[in-house]
């Protein structure tokens, strides 16, 4: 059997906005792909955008990352919490500063809703700083009856700027 036939299509969010979140974040996809059990074979572009659920700190950078992986959901899930402690997070306010955050966009198409695992991320139709980068890497992905693309044109994407140089700050970080 073909390795790559036992592998999950996923889709992560990254974000970040102390520190050095660019670094963080590639960091955080270099830790993944060294693993066993995650392939990244995409990644979108920087986006700077406007804090979000708490406005009163600094602006955001975000970016999603198309993965393959052998991971069932949850070890997914360890995987990142893992790999964001490993990078120094720290959980204080809810929507609050970080220097890295990853969430599961997207896994397979599966459906979670488990303590602590909630698989499509119950508010990314919501939230074009998700929705704008992950367009950009797969902008006919189904959502909700339509595709991510075109949910993107019903949101509100004021303040958000798509950073020039697509995704060498992940190539150069490799």
């Amino acid at each position: 059997m073909n390795i790559e036939e036992t592998e999950s299509r996923a889709f992560l969010g990254l974000g970040g906005n102390i520190g050095d979140p660019a670094a963080a974040m590639a960091a955080a996809l270099r830790a993944l792909d060294d693993s066993a059990e995650v392939r990244v074979v995409a990644v979108s572009s920087l986006y700077r955008t406007p804090p979000w659920g708490l406005a009163d700190q600094p602006d955001f950078l975000n970016a999603v990352a198309e993965i393959r992986t052998r991971a069932a959901p949850r070890k997914l899930l360890e995987l990142c919490l893992a790999t964001e402690a490993a990078l120094k997070r720290v959980r204080s306010i809810r929507w609050g500063p970080r220097l890295i955050d990853i969430d599961i966009l997207h896994y397979d198409g599966v459906v979670i809703d488990e303590p602590g695992l909630q698989v499509p991320h119950p508010r990314m139709n919501e939230r074009a700083f998700v929705l704008a980068p992950l367009a950009e890497v797969a902008p006919d992905f189904p959502l909700a009856g339509t595709t991510t693309a075109l949910r993107l044109l019903e949101l509100d994407c004021a303040g958000i700027e798509r950073m020039p140089g697509g995704d060498r700050w992940w190539r150069e970080n490799k």
